[in-house]
């Protein structure tokens, strides 16, 4: 055979600096795509209400985490019955930011006939969107099949929501349906939105304002590096995480004494994209030009 020559590797181009608004009131979501450092989707973050897992052996039902959602569990009730929330209180749960299957809202329901009481959250004023019942009654690889209805059992539904296998996740909405919300796979790396966290410490869940990762990114968290000095090589120290929120929040720093926000001094990121390419990534600013918050400015260079 032929001897073939090397190619000369092709350079990966220059540092690039990014910032995104996300409105006032932190009111949308941008969907961000790192290889051509362009926002691919934008939408408003309590357009949806949950999302259902698309591949093939994918059961996950998550809430939409932007408007502090939450469910009560009732276990296997007549959901026709009118219910209500008294003495639920200490079975009230949330979506972890992680998404770790054992520490989801809904959890592994599958089999258990389990009718939920699902609080809406809160709209970008302050007030409160609502509750409806919903039953997760079968999945396969091709379908979900679930029930909501009314607090009183009133209106019940019968849903039959096809799988998208071109999205990790389809958007779904009590009065809309689908809805095209989430880019295809490969198509975007980093969700910049607010979402639910739980503070552990204090039994709080909160909004918070950060970053979530697609299903195809890795993160590596780097620490007590100068920025300029992060190679590729750094991921041996600072492993690759798969945690939706390996990103997060706390690139930032609120200050009581000043109202004020600041960014932590020497965190950055490797993020290897759905196509395996690497990038560091650090964050510079959270505030856009005329001073509003939800605007991060970050720095973003190919390795």
């Amino acid at each position: 055979m032929k001897e073939e020559l090397p190619a000369p590797r092709a350079p990966r181009g220059d540092a690039r600096s990014t910032q995104l608004c996300l409105g006032a009131g932190y009111a949308n979501q941008l969907w961000f795509d790192l290889s051509t450092g362009e926002v691919v989707r934008e939408n408003a973050r309590t357009a949806w209400d949950l999302a259902f897992e698309n591949a093939p052996g994918g059961w996950r039902v998550l809430l939409n985490g932007s408007r502090l959602m939450s469910v009560w569990p009732l276990g296997a009730v007549d959901i026709v019955q009118p219910h209500d929330t008294t003495g639920l209180g200490a079975v009230r749960r949330v979506d972890a930011a992680s998404l770790h299957p054992d520490s989801l809202a809904f959890g592994n329901w599958q089999g258990t006939g389990t009718v939920f009481i699902v609080d809406l959250g809160i709209a970008p004023d302050g007030s409160a969107l609502g509750l409806r019942k919903v039953r997760l009654n079968a999945v396969d690889a091709w379908s979900f099949q679930f029930d909501h209805a009314m607090l009183d059992g009133s209106a019940l539904t019968t849903v039959i929501l096809p799988k998208d296998p071109q999205r990790a996740f389809t958007s779904w909405s009590f009065e809309q349906g689908v809805l095209p919300i989430e880019p295809l796979i490969g198509a975007w790396d980093l969700c910049f939105t607010q979402y639910t966290h739980r503070f552990e410490e204090f039994s709080l869940d909160y909004l918070v304002n950060g970053v979530l990762s697609a299903s195809t990114t890795r993160v590596a968290r780097i620490t007590g590096r100068e920025f300029a000095a992060i190679t590729a090589a750094d991921t041996l120290a600072f492993p690759f995480r798969t945690e939706r929120n390996a990103i997060g929040y706390d690139w930032k720093v609120y200050s009581f004494e000043t109202s004020t926000y600041s960014i932590v001094p020497e965190l950055a990121y490797i993020v290897k994209d759905a196509d395996g390419y690497l990038y560091k990534m650090r964050f510079v600013e959270f505030y856009g030009p005329q001073g509003q918050t939800g605007c991060p400015l970050f720095e973003t260079v190919p390795l």
